[in-house]
């Protein structure tokens, strides 16, 4: 990598972590919330919900922006509005105001998180953006090894709330400074895409049952991560851990989750993210079973995560680089804005569901939902390997 490259990649790492792990507040204090507003936890995980829904929404609006501004001042607006999210939610006193404050922070995590980060690397790298965005994971997987007990830390010492007012100033005293002044403005030849030899280069637009089979396989498997994600200390609680036994447990997986990218990105140049998902997907309903049968026992919940650990830490690497495999840097930032609506949506429906599940039924139901999703995924991408080779794409990517 180039030192252009480096640069903007360390500064999305640290605006990265510090945006997705501030959104993991829910996993930690959630039983605060809803005890403070007198809701039931799903209501709760109902706001990661609505972030989701709110980020699906906005992303096809965001692709012509992204495409005549470029990711850098999209991306600036985007913490600015995050941080008012988050006042709003410090000062939230009923469930609406709750939702509002979790609609505002989609509306700025759709502008600065995951696909404007993506769509960033892809302006500076073009088509050998994959190995910039595992190198990128790299470090954002360990937000919830970093954020769980940070944020349990805080609100030991501030509360629920003025954990939300320090990771406002964080939004607006950290990120927004660093993509203001860290990232490179957009230049003409950016603006205008590609090269002529990178359009000669690249494939030609799949088809739309393609473009359904990519978000199939993405959305089932960030169903399953993404809801995890939020409930994971939960479902540990009702495997018979005790609250800290849970989080010390839970923020092992992103430790897990990086080595498994660290291992992706070694062999970045081998295998592009069809192959990665192939391979990654198995291990999903394989550490679903373990759970399952192990009944709570602790080599049972230890294996668990790290099977689970590195399957989803592979496949999170997986869903940000499938699209390069079928889409140009010209197409790449609208296909990635479009892929964004149905794969945040699905997204949504996630954290509430399960919660649901965990609390009315038992972990059980919820880990046979979540091996069904798996599964599928893997049948999808299993088709979309079929039709790489069909169309003469080869499994590997420029390193």
């Amino acid at each position: 990598m180039n030192r252009e490259i480096t640069g903007v990649l360390v500064v999305l790492a640290v605006a990265q972590l510090i945006g997705w792990g501030s959104l993991g507040l829910p996993a930690i204090v959630g039983r605060r919330i809803a005890a403070d507003l007198q809701i039931a936890l799903p209501t709760v995980f109902a706001g990661t919900s609505v972030l989701y829904v709110t980020m699906g929404l906005c992303a096809p609006l965001l692709a012509e922006p992204f495409k005549r501004a470029g990711a850098r001042r999209v991306m600036m607006a985007g913490a600015a509005v995050a941080a008012l999210g988050f006042v709003l939610l410090a000062c939230a006193q009923e469930v609406a105001l709750y939702f509002i404050a979790w609609t505002i922070l989609g509306v700025g995590g759709s502008a600065a998180l995951s696909t404007a980060a993506y769509i960033m690397l892809n302006e500076v790298a073009g088509r050998h953006a994959k190995g910039a965005i595992g190198a990128l994971m790299l470090v954002t997987g360990l937000s919830s090894s970093i954020f769980w007990p940070t944020t349990a830390c805080l609100a030991d010492a501030v509360g629920w709330r003025g954990t939300c007012l320090v990771y406002a100033l964080a939004m607006g005293l950290v990120c927004l400074p660093l993509y203001t002044f860290g990232l490179p403005r957009r230049t003409a030849a950016v603006a205008d895409s590609e090269t002529a030899s990178e359009r000669s280069a690249a494939p030609s637009a799949p088809d739309r049952s393609t473009f359904v089979l990519v978000v199939a396989a993405i959305a089932l498997n960030a169903f399953v991560s993404i809801g995890f994600s939020a409930i994971l200390v939960e479902l540990l609680k009702a495997q018979g851990l005790s609250a800290t036994e849970a989080v010390a447990f839970g923020s092992t997986l992103g430790v897990v989750q990086v080595s498994a990218r660290a291992i992706d990105f070694i062999g970045g140049g081998r295998w592009d993210g069809i192959t990665t998902g192939l391979v990654a997907g198995t291990l999903l309903p394989v550490a679903m079973l373990i759970l399952i049968l192990g009944h709570g026992a602790y080599w049972s919940i230890a294996a668990f995560i790290l099977i689970y650990g590195l399957g989803s830490g592979a496949l999170a690497v997986a869903r940000a680089t499938i699209p390069l495999v079928f889409y140009d840097r010209g197409a790449f930032a609208k296909a990635t804005s479009h892929i964004a609506l149905p794969l945040n949506l699905i997204s949504a429906a996630a954290p509430p569901l399960l919660a649901g599940l965990l609390t009315r039924f038992s972990s059980d139901a919820l880990l046979a939902l979540a091996m069904l999703c798996s599964t599928g995924a893997l049948v999808m991408l299993l088709m979309l390997g079929r039709r790489r080779r069909a169309i003469g794409i080869t499994a590997t990517t420029p390193s």
